[in-house]
């Protein structure tokens, strides 16, 4: 049996999931397609290993789209500080605070799964939105215009547009023929999630090192989330050491400010990757999220830019459908990449910056980073901009990023 949509979104995460909640007013027919129902959220569990430091930029989306009240309701840890040193922590330090700029906070860290459930819901309101899961794409074949996706069970789907939000190996991408720019980095990140003696804190910090930064992301309780980017080999030693020696590690290497640790809960790791797809569209197909890029995690914007992408692509689409362009029209579609492939380029060559730059022992250059981050902390202007850049309000923004409904 064969099924027609104007858009078929591969992939139901956070931002495949985002584009259809924002078309959810329109009258397109839209089909969401995914592997898996993300296991149901159940309060007082334990917090899951893969979080996101969603901006303020993301929050609007997701408050414009009536989306919000189901992360808030869940569970989310708002942090108003952001801390960022080197060798000294009291004299070479540069400390954000949300106050300083008239804001409540600099963003919210939140576990990926709960924003996908919160999304979910929604579309589940929606009638122009059908929401296909569990699904096992089979085949997948581009045509301009009127591509189709062909389901394990035997059903078709043809749609006018794909998007393209499956992922960094996306399906959608290849069968579309679009290349890559890619390379991997000599680094891993180890994420630990912790119980520490320390109840609920509202700063997020990082320090530099030879071998990689050490972040730490604030959960609710005595929650963290702990990052710990190392070479390869010294990432997998750390895996293999039981939970009381790990532990013993984590005290080791990561500053005194961390705190006694009480109890280890997950831990995982994932090497470090560059890409970013040759182009973002082809007439009838368009990647958003990790499918068209993916970044060095520094700074925690891989998520955010990737909303920022559904937001655009939503609005580009809802601008077109009301000007009765076909939604598969390549012209239309490049209104999108226009937007969105300069400032995510950008992105992707500051965190290669601050990586390049910070990822060395070399004695002038550290000498350099450490009159620089102390510089910073009393350049009042520079901090400040610093910081909107951080919660995603600096630039060209979407409607939905700056608080405010599309095609109404």
């Amino acid at each position: 049996m064969k099924h027609r949509y104007d858009l078929l979104i591969v992939g139901g995460g956070m931002v495949g999931a985002t584009i259809a909640a924002a078309l959810g007013h329109t009258d397109l027919n839209i089909a969401v397609i995914d592997q898996a129902y993300p296991p149901p959220f159940v309060a007082g569990s334990e917090h899951d290993l893969r979080v996101s430091a969603l901006s303020v930029a993301s929050e609007n989306i997701f408050k414009t789209l009536g989306v919000w009240d189901g992360i808030i309701s869940r569970r989310a840890c708002p942090y108003q500080r952001m801390k960022v040193w080197e060798s000294d922590e009291q004299r070479a330090a540069t400390e954000f605070v949300s106050q300083d700029i008239g804001a409540d906070h600099l963003g919210f860290i939140v576990e990926n799964r709960v924003i996908q459930l919160a999304l979910l819901e929604r579309l589940g309101q929606l009638e122009n939105v059908d929401l296909i899961c569990p699904a096992e794409i089979d085949d997948i074949d581009y045509s301009p215009g009127c591509s189709l996706i062909r389901l394990a069970d035997g059903r078709e789907l043809i749609g006018k547009l794909m998007v393209a939000a499956d992922g960094g190996g996306s399906k959608v991408r290849m069968a579309a023929g679009i290349g890559v720019h890619s390379w991997d980095y000599d680094q891993h990140a180890l994420v630990a999630s912790v119980i520490t003696a320390k109840p609920q804190q509202d700063i997020t910090w990082q320090q530099f090192t030879p071998s990689g930064p050490r972040a730490f992301l604030p959960l609710s309780g005595h929650r963290a989330s702990l990052v710990w980017y190392n070479h390869p080999a010294e990432v997998k030693r750390l895996l293999s050491l039981d939970s009381e020696a790990f532990i013993q590690a984590l005290v080791t290497a990561f500053p005194d400010r961390l705190g006694a640790l009480d109890t280890l809960l997950e831990r995982g790791a994932f090497p470090l990757r560059r890409q970013h797809a040759l182009q973002y569209v082809k007439e009838g197909v368009v990647l958003v999220g990790d499918a068209a890029h993916m970044i060095n995690p520094l700074a925690g914007q891989g998520v955010n830019i990737g909303l920022l992408d559904a937001a655009t692509l939503a609005e580009v689409l809802v601008d077109g459908h009301h000007s009765g362009l076909d939604m598969s029209e390549l012209s239309l579609l490049q209104r999108y990449e226009q937007q969105r492939r300069h400032h995510n380029l950008m992105m992707m060559q500051l965190m290669d910056s601050f990586y390049r730059v910070f990822s060395n022992d070399v004695l002038p250059l550290k000498l350099l980073r450490n009159i620089g981050l102390g510089a910073a902390e009393r350049f009042t202007p520079a901090k400040h901009r610093v910081m909107r850049f951080a919660m995603g309000l600096e630039g060209q923004l979407p409607a939905l990023a700056r608080g405010e409904p599309i095609g109404v």
